[in-house]
């Protein structure tokens, strides 16, 4: 039972250990701010993916950059927009509603009724974490704007990063975070001055990135290959649920019922959308937040 169990438990590590990064960060937004530790955590992610894939073993094609310098863009808009998400409103609402970014893309690739009755789901469970609700009214609306920001670009993410892949290979997630820490670096030094290079500050910001990228990198790596793809995709729909205990854990943060029950809504969304998908055998490659 333990050798079919335990690449999902390396799966939920994975989840712990990216949803703590997101935490830690926060920690350090009165600080850094949301735009120093995002052009942060990406030059260290983009070090630390090199390393990993190597990229300057391969030739860039010229229809490969275009979608490698797509996808470096919206990497970097995705990191961006979700750590200003974070700064207004809590860890795991913000994660639930950037989660419809992926739960759209695989939305608009069917066309059975299943796919819209799981879209209805996911709409009404978004539309309860709209401030339009007084159960939600002490929500941020730029927040959530920034929320909804992360998870288009999640989307663009993924189709941009699906081209890259297919054209040049998994070295493409290398160059499109090396591309976006160069779109960020200077938009960080911008907004953070000095206090971007805090020695005192390094550290976390190196643990940051480790957790966010290093260490569940390394973990899907030896976990995907032996998993079915609707398994891993169904357990990365519970990120939300992951990200809601560790900003109560670490930041405190408390939610409601009814903003538990919306998050439920969109995590149900985003299970059946897999589960209604067609089955893949096994992930060959690794994903990225």
């Amino acid at each position: 039972m333990f050798k079919r169990s335990w690449p999902v438990l390396l799966i939920f590590i994975s989840m712990i250990s990216v949803q703590g990064s997101a935490s830690i960060a926060k920690y350090l937004f009165p600080v850094l701010g949301p735009e120093g530790m995002t052009a942060w955590r990406l030059t260290f992610s983009s070090v630390m993916l090199a390393m990993i894939f190597k990229p300057w073993r391969k030739a860039i094609t010229k229809q490969a950059l275009r979608y490698i310098i797509l996808y470096g863009l919206a990497m970097g808009c995705m990191n961006l927009s979700f750590y200003n998400a974070i700064s207004r409103i809590p860890l795991g609402i913000a994660v639930a509603i950037e989660l419809t970014g992926p739960i759209m893309v695989a939305m608009f690739s069917g066309r059975r009724l299943a796919d819209f009755i799981w879209l209805g789901i996911a709409v009404v469970g978004l539309g309860m974490l709209l401030p339009i609700h007084q159960a939600s009214s002490e929500l941020d609306p730029i927040g959530i704007v920034m929320a909804l920001t992360a998870g288009a670009c999640w989307a663009c993410y993924i189709l941009f990063g699906r081209k890259a892949g297919a054209i040049h290979g998994s070295s493409s997630v290398a160059l499109g975070a090396i591309i976006a820490s160069i779109l960020l670096f200077p938009i960080g030094v911008w907004q953070s001055g000095s206090a971007m290079f805090s020695i005192s500050l390094l550290p976390l910001i190196f643990l940051v990135s480790l957790l966010a990228s290093a260490i569940p990198y390394g973990l899907d790596m030896v976990a995907l290959p032996r998993l079915p793809a609707q398994t891993f995709s169904t357990l990365m729909s519970l990120s939300p649920v992951f990200a809601a205990f560790s900003g109560l854990i670490v930041l405190h943060e408390q939610l409601t019922h009814y903003q538990w029950l919306a998050i439920g809504l969109i995590i149900l969304s985003s299970i059946g959308t897999v589960l209604s998908m067609n089955r893949p055998t096994k992930i060959k490659s690794l994903k990225q937040q």
